[in-house]
């Protein structure tokens, strides 16, 4: 029975995140990146707030700041605050359709820099995953044309790929912290709700705006940063196959890219197809990796 919930808060975070892509599209018609994450933000802290307190938790939180106050403040600065700001950004100059499968390498960067700060080893797999996947990078980069090296947004794409460094700096941040993940995550919020509403109101006017863009900037506050997290954790804590759950993962970037298509009619770029399957491709090397090992080590085990 707990495999049939794992499976469905697995599939319900994995469809609501291949959403976001064509949300931030339509919410950026209305807020600019920095107004979004500010908004965003308040409607995230809001929902991990009763989440906390609905599992009965949230008494801990102030004994879990009390704990690590710092290092809580630099984790909810760099994420939400710094990571948003420049995910929107990426957002606003590229297609989302390029913008979202190059932010999706980060697990690919996570690799490289878990061997710098973690110490750990990378072989020959990880090798090989690395450079296919930052291949695909530069064909959805270049819409295929490699050699000219030619990009629409030169910008746009570094912000892009900048945002994969700082998404993999925050989990290795978060690789030794035993706190409560929901606990954590609402923290980060709450301590960078004070620079995203400052400079949010320091680089821009909050004037009327329609419904739509309050009910879409909600949506990304809640599937995107709050709620899909909570469903994401709760599945891996239910399954007793963490592979089979984490790889649903890998079915994301394409429902997004149809809805992108279908829903705003964004144009998807036959390279970005070509590019998002070797990003996939690397990253499912890592994963059959990773099985190998778990495999490995349950046989030791017995």
């Amino acid at each position: 029975m707990n495999e049939r919930y794992a499976l469905g808060y697995g599939m319900a975070a994995v469809l609501l995140w291949s959403t976001v892509a064509t949300a931030f599209k339509i919410t950026l018609e209305y807020f600019t990146p920095i107004q979004m994450v500010a908004a965003a933000s308040v409607v995230s802290a809001i929902a991990l707030t009763a989440i906390a307190l609905w599992q009965g938790k949230l008494h801990l939180l102030g004994r879990t700041f009390v704990a690590r106050p710092f290092y809580y403040l630099c984790l909810g600065l760099i994420n939400p605050f710094i990571y948003y700001v420049v995910l929107f950004k990426a957002y606003e100059l590229l297609p989302a359709s390029q913008a979202q499968p190059l932010n999706y390498s980060w697990a690919i960067t996570l690799t490289l820099m878990a061997a710098v700060f973690l110490g750990q080893k990378i072989r020959k797999q990880d090798w090989f995953a690395c450079v296919l996947g930052y291949v695909g990078v530069i064909v959805i980069a270049t819409k295929g044309d490699v050699l000219a090296l030619q990009f629409d947004s030169p910008l746009g794409v570094a912000l892009a790929l900048l945002t994969t460094l700082l998404w993999a700096l925050y989990w290795i941040l978060n690789a030794k912290n035993q706190a409560d993940p929901v606990l954590g995550v609402l923290l980060g919020f709450l301590l960078s709700l004070p620079f995203s509403i400052g400079l949010s109101l320091y680089t821009s006017t909050w004037q009327a705006l329609p419904w739509q863009g309050w009910l879409a900037v909600s949506y990304v506050g809640l599937f995107e940063m709050g709620v899909t997290f909570v469903l994401w954790i709760t599945a891996l804590k239910l399954t007793q196959n963490t592979a089979r759950i984490s790889n649903l993962i890998f079915i994301s970037p394409f429902i997004s890219l149809m809805l992108l298509a279908t829903i705003i009619g964004e144009e998807i770029h036959p390279s970005t197809l070509v590019g998002l399957v070797l990003i996939v491709c690397g990253l499912v090397i890592q994963q059959l990796k990773f099985k190998s090992k778990a495999t490995t080590a349950d046989s030791a085990s017995r």
